[in-house]
């Protein structure tokens, strides 16, 4: 998208990045409406959850080394590592929790607006490590949006779809996504489906519940 910070990472930076990297999923967060209020469905990601038979949380890495924003630091996760993990990662302040506090960290940083990612690193055959990341520090985000690097291993079960009929064209949409995929053109909505990744942060912003996310096809 063009855009640049002061604490950026350089293309090498990224490539280096991007080649210990089997692939990186976006995780939605999926919303079911009841009355007039929201609740936030953590089905998918508690599913994955439920399985682990360890929980780590630690804070973010990017966004403790670039600084370019004051999201939620305390949002990465990773399951079924070794006993000897925290110890060994203590300058992240990493910590073994409980379900109930990992689903909470991710509700936190689905409210601050940032993309929950699945990474399955070389050499391992499931992921093992959920991050909840911001465009302006983390290095996948980064490079897909800034550099036109790693496109190659961020993919996603599932895109938005508009209900043109119910869309007020607030904009709320497009202040939310972070890929770039919405604008308001002489305040219409336009929404570029090729650039969406599922993550879901538009869903629970829509006002006119305009917006589901259904498998990618």
């Amino acid at each position: 998208m063009g855009e640049r910070y002061l604490r950026d990472y350089t293309d090498d930076e990224l490539r280096a990045q991007a080649s210990e990297l089997e692939s990186a999923v976006t995780i939605p967060v999926n919303v079911e409406i009841e009355a007039d209020h929201r609740v936030l469905n953590l089905s998918e990601m508690e599913t994955i959850l439920r399985r682990a038979k360890r929980i780590v949380l630690q804070d973010c890495g990017c966004r403790m080394d670039k600084k370019n924003c004051s999201a939620p630091l305390d949002v990465c996760i990773n399951i079924d590592t070794p006993y000897d993990y925290v110890a060994t990662h203590g300058t992240n302040n990493a910590r073994m929790v409980t379900l109930e506090e990992t689903l909470d960290a991710l509700r936190r940083s689905h409210e601050a607006g940032l993309v929950h990612m699945a990474y399955t690193m070389k050499g391992s055959d499931r992921a093992t490590l959920m991050c909840s990341c911001c465009p302006c520090c983390c290095h996948t985000l980064g490079g897909l949006l800034r550099h036109g690097i790693a496109t190659h291993v961020l993919t996603s079960r599932f895109i938005s779809e508009q209900d043109p009929k119910k869309c007020v064209s607030c904009g709320r949409c497009v202040d939310r996504c972070v890929f770039g995929a919405r604008d308001l053109n002489k305040g219409e909505l336009r929404y570029d489906s090729s650039k969406c990744f599922g993550c879901g942060l538009c869903v629970s912003t829509c006002p006119a519940f305009a917006i589901t996310l259904v498998p990618r096809r």
